[in-house]
C-alpha cells in the first residue's frame, strides 16, 4: 500500500484536519500522480456535513484533481511518466451497460464509482477524494490535461466546468440561441463563458446588482436583476434557454415565464426542497425542465480540449490547504470569485 497524506472531516460536526491513509498499489491499468491542485466543490461541503445523509466517515473530499504523472502499470496505454493529467468525479463504472459504452459513465445502469464517499470497488473501503498529496486512478477515467493553460485555473473544470459544458452540448446552444444563466458562482460563471463561447447571446440574472461588472467581463452581453419587478417583467418570454445553477431553495416559476415558446431550463443546481411549479407555467408556451449532472469520460476529454484551444479557465483563489475551514465558511457567503483551488504543496 502507499502512504498517503491528506485532509479528512472525521465526523459531520468536526471541521477537516490532517489525515494519514493508504492508497492501494498500482495496477497493471492505474496512474499514479501527485495531485498539484484540487478545486473546491459546494457539494465536498454538502458530503463534510451530511447534509446529503450519505457520508462514510472520515471522508476526503475533493473531485477536481489535476496532477503529474509519478507511476503508470505496466499495461497503461494512455499516459507516460511525467504527464500533466486530471481526475473529475470518476473513477469507475461497470462500462458493460449501454451508457458506459456511449460514454456516459455519469449514468452507469450498474454504479458509477465517485472519486470519494464511494465505494471502492478494486480495493474495498471507500474512496478517498482529491484533499490529497496522490491518487491512483484506472487509466480509463483520467484525463489528459495541456500545458497551455495554468493548472489551478484548470482543476474546477472538472466538475463546475463539465458540470454547464455538457447541457449546453447536449442541447446544441450556440449561435442565435438566447440564454440566460441564474447564479454567477463557481457553475454560474462557467456556464456564462461557455455559452458565450459558444455564440449565445448572454443574459445574467442575479440578485446582486454588484455582479454585473463581473458577468459582463465573463461574457454576458445582458444583465437582469432578478428583485427589481419592472427589470424582470421586460424579460418574459426572452430566452430560449435558461441555465439554472442555483443550489438554494427559489422561485422556479419566475424562471419559466422568461422562457419563449418550447423554451428549456436546465437546472444544473440541486436546492434541498422540492421543486413547486405551476403547471400552466410548463402549459403555456410548450416549456420544459431538464436536469443534468456531470459528462462522462470523453464529454469531460473533449471539454478540456476545448478549453485548451480557446483559452478558457475558471476564475479561482488559490489557497493553502489549512485554510479550507475558513473557505467553507466562505462559499457559504458566496464570498468567493469564482472557486477555491486548493495548492496541495501546502499540505
Amino acid at each position: 500500500m502507499i502512504a498517503t497524506k491528506g485532509y479528512a472531516a472525521p465526523t459531520a460536526t468536526e471541521t477537516l484536519s490532517a489525515f494519514d491513509f493508504e492508497r492501494r498499489e498500482v495496477g497493471p491499468h492505474d496512474v499514479r500522480f501527485e495531485i498539484l491542485y484540487c478545486g473546491v466543490c459546494h457539494s465536498d461541503i454538502h458530503q463534510a456535513r451530511n447534509e446529503w445523509g450519505n457520508t462514510i466517515y472520515p471522508v476526503v473530499p475533493g473531485h477536481e484533481i489535476v496532477g503529474r504523472v509519478t507511476e503508470v502499470g505496466a499495461h497503461v496505454s494512455k499516459f507516460s511518466m511525467g504527464d500533466l493529467v486530471a481526475v473529475g468525479c470518476l473513477v469507475g463504472s461497470c462500462r458493460e451497460c449501454d451508457n458506459c459504452k456511449k460514454g456516459l459513465e455519469q449514468y452507469c445502469r450498474v454504479e458509477s464509482v465517485y472519486t470519494y464517499n464511494s465505494e471502492d470497488k478494486i480495493s474495498g473501503g471507500v474512496t478517498y477524494g482529491g484533499y490529497s498529496n496522490q491518487i491512483v486512478v484506472d487509466e480509463n477515467y483520467v484525463l489528459k490535461v495541456s500545458d497551455k493553460l495554468p493548472l489551478a485555473g484548470v482543476a474546477p473544470l472538472l466538475c463546475a466546468g463539465i458540470t454547464t459544458y455538457s447541457p449546453l452540448r447536449h442541447w446544441k446552444v450556440g449561435k442565435r440561441h438566447r440564454v440566460a444563466v441564474v447564479g454567477l458562482g463557481g457553475l454560474g460563471h462557467m456556464a456564462v463563458k461557455f455559452a458565450a463561447s459558444f455564440g449565445a447571446e448572454v443574459t445574467m440574472l442575479s440578485r446582486s446588482a454588484e455582479k454585473e461588472e463581473d458577468a459582463k467581463k465573463l461574457g454576458a452581453s445582458h444583465f437582469v436583476l432578478t428583485k427589481d419587478p419592472e427589470q424582470v417583467k421586460k424579460i418574459n418570454k426572452s430566452f430560449d434557454f435558461i441555465v439554472n445553477t442555483v443550489s438554494a431553495p427559489h422561485d422556479y416559476n419566475m424562471y419559466l415565464n422568461m422562457l419563449d415558446t418550447d423554451g428549456l431550463m436546465i437546472c444544473v443546481g440541486a436546492p434541498p426542497t422540492p421543486m413547486q411549479i405551476m403547471g400552466f407555467g410548463l402549459l403555456g408556451e410548450r416549456r420544459s425542465i431538464a436536469g443534468s449532472g456531470i459528462g462522462g469520460i470523453p464529454e469531460t476529454q473533449e471539454m478540456l480540449d476545448y478549453c485548451a484551444e480557446h483559452n478558457i479557465t475558471s476564475e479561482v483563489e488559490i489557497i493553502p490547504m489549512d485554510y479550507i475551514n475558513d473557505a467553507y465558511e466562505r462559499m457559504l457567503k458566496s464570498d468567493v470569485k469564482y472557486r477555491f483551488v486548493i495548492d496541495m504543496a501546502t499540505l
